[in-house]
């Protein structure tokens, strides 16, 4: 069926003033900044949109594209969407970070455990070798077997 001249220019009013609520971000409950929308909006249908008004679809393609270039998001949850992106690639930046730091905290803490064993054990032979020392050059008046010579000590005289 054809439409004639006033239903048209009806139609063609309806459209533009669903794109202009839709850019100034008048989005409906379930609705989004995009095509499918604007035809709900109009009360056509997008097969419609596309066929006989598609130089009005052209140009809200054009002004959407002109206000997310200029920093203007109609859509608030297009606006959402992009700073959760910046958040999740800010936050997948900062894991991959934490993750290098930690890899290398942890070869540090082997590292460092293994000087500390290290050290366990030179601790542990010096005091087998102080023990043998001791024992091998311990006088007969010595009773300690650290080798020790505090039985010789003079206990300081309380005032």
């Amino acid at each position: 069926m054809a439409l004639g001249q006033t239903q048209r220019e009806q139609v063609e009013r309806r459209i533009r003033a669903a794109v202009d609520r839709l850019l100034a971000g008048q989005i409906p409950e379930g609705g989004a900044c995009d095509v499918k929308t604007l035809a709900r909006e109009a009360g056509i249908s997008r097969a419609a949109l596309y066929r006989t008004w598609g130089h009005l679809e052209d140009e809200f393609e054009k002004r959407r594209a002109a206000a997310w270039a200029a920093g203007h998001q109609p859509d608030p949850r297009e606006a959402r969407i992009g700073r959760l992106r910046d958040l999740n690639q800010r936050l997948t930046s900062k894991l991959a970070c934490t993750r290098t730091e930690l890899t290398l905290l942890k070869e540090q803490h082997r590292r460092l455990l293994s000087v500390l064993a290290a050290k366990d054990d030179e601790l542990e032979r010096l005091r087998r070798e102080l023990s043998t020392f001791a024992r091998t050059h311990a006088g007969p008046a010595c009773d300690n077997e650290q080798g020790d010579d505090t039985g010789s000590v003079i206990p300081l005289s309380r005032r």
